[in-house]
């Protein structure tokens, strides 16, 4: 089959990384399309091998990218447009369906309690979300909890399908010469207790209450080391020096080497106000680091040895116990393996690809037909055509 993916963008971010995780791992034939800002994702999923295209939009708002994004489907006669983020999901999911391609999906990656991928949660955001959701088959929910503030809005369960986001445990496996070489880098000494704090620098992280939560115990052989870039920089800054600590502050910016900085570290302090999913904490999980975290939705009902749940009021003495324990031994955790690997969750999905192109409705006929059609021009008249699927129920729209 070809899946076609679009995307708002492709800056570091975790719904980027998780679109090139599952294109490494996919086993279907897979193209990206961004709306705007082909960045560093999209230069790695071109070395992967897997071709990237940019709408190169100027504005939020602008219709005629529609029609080019609808003919840019067409042309290509994807069996799956698979739209992520917000605002590709408001020009994907009519762009394929007028395209008159045969499955339509969304993930959402991204829908909290007040706010959608930072934007604030309006009456228009919904309205506009649900009004192109009427275009899509199946939405992927990566969390229960995101899965129930879709229910909550009125999408209906049978176009929902629980399939949570994915762990690359390669790509994050402890290494102990990587946690060498980035400590060097950074500054930061084989003794140093290091707390990290990683993602993107905005309001929703709260890192700032995490500076100051660790503040008390960076006297004592601990460091903290920030990861990401955004907004919020110049303030974490300033939260840092005016708590005293700024010399025991370390700001690495973006780093791509995921393993190493999670290998560099002793705790991951994850302080959200609200998350959807939880992946950083998960991939720490899975490098054998220990973490602390105000909200995870991916752990609940999840038993791990390495997690713990704070609050953010509490984040100060938890802090403070963890590195009092000393450095332990890194041992990933056999939950995450086992509920996240990247393998398994990129196989879900591509069965509930197959599983809504064997459906009967007028487009899967179609893209059955267009299918056989590529088939034969590819290997000649010898393919014998593919029997009619068997009814799974009607279009789910």
């Amino acid at each position: 089959m070809k899946v076609l993916h679009v995307i708002t963008g492709l800056g570091v971010g975790g719904a980027e990384l998780q679109l090139r995780a599952i294109l490494q791992q996919t086993r279907h034939d897979a193209d990206v399309v961004t709306l705007y800002n082909p960045g560093p994702v999209a230069d790695m999923i071109r070395a992967d091998g897997t071709g990237v295209r940019s709408l190169e939009m100027q504005r939020n708002t602008e219709l005629p990218a529609l029609m080019r994004l609808r003919r840019i489907i067409r042309a290509g006669r994807y069996d799956v447009v698979h739209t992520h983020l917000y605002r590709s999901q408001i020009y994907g999911r009519p762009a394929a369906w007028l395209a008159g391609t045969p499955v339509v999906l969304s993930t959402e990656h991204s829908i909290g309690e007040t706010h959608l991928e930072r934007r604030k949660m309006t009456s228009g955001v919904q309205a506009l979300y649900l009004a192109t959701e009427l275009f899509s088959d199946v939405t992927i929910a990566v969390s229960a909890a995101v899965r129930d503030r879709m229910l909550k809005w009125g999408i209906r369960a049978r176009k929902l399908a629980l399939i949570p986001n994915g762990v690359d445990l390669d790509r994050v496996a402890f290494d102990a010469a990587s946690r060498d070489k980035v400590r060097a880098e950074l500054g930061l000494s084989a003794s140093d207790h290091v707390v990290l704090l990683l993602g993107r620098l905005d309001q929703n992280k709260r890192f700032d209450k995490a500076i100051e939560a660790a503040a008390p115990s960076l006297g004592r052989g601990a460091k903290v080391l920030v990861v990401g870039g955004g907004a919020e920089r110049d303030h974490l800054e300033e939260t840092a020096r005016r708590h005293g600590v700024a010399e025991s502050v370390v700001f690495a910016g973006e780093r791509h080497d995921i393993a190493g900085v999670l290998s560099a570290a002793d705790l991951l302090v994850a302080s959200s106000r609200q998350e959807t999913f939880g992946l950083c904490v998960l991939e720490a999980l899975a490098n054998g680091l220990r973490v602390l975290y105000t909200t995870c939705p991916a752990l609940d009902g999840i038993e791990t040895r390495l997690a713990r749940h704070v609050s953010i009021e509490a984040l100060d003495e938890a802090i403070a116990e963890v590195i009092d324990e000393g450095h332990v031994d890194r041992k990933p955790e056999q939950a995450v393996a086992d509920e996240f690997g990247i393998a398994t969750v990129t196989a879900r999905i591509d069965d509930l690809y197959e599983r809504l192109a064997g459906r009967r409705s007028w487009r899967t006929l179609t893209g059955r037909r267009g299918r056989r059609a590529r088939e034969r021009a590819r290997f000649g008249s010898w393919i014998v055509p593919e029997a009619t699927a068997a009814p799974t129920g009607g279009d789910q729209r």
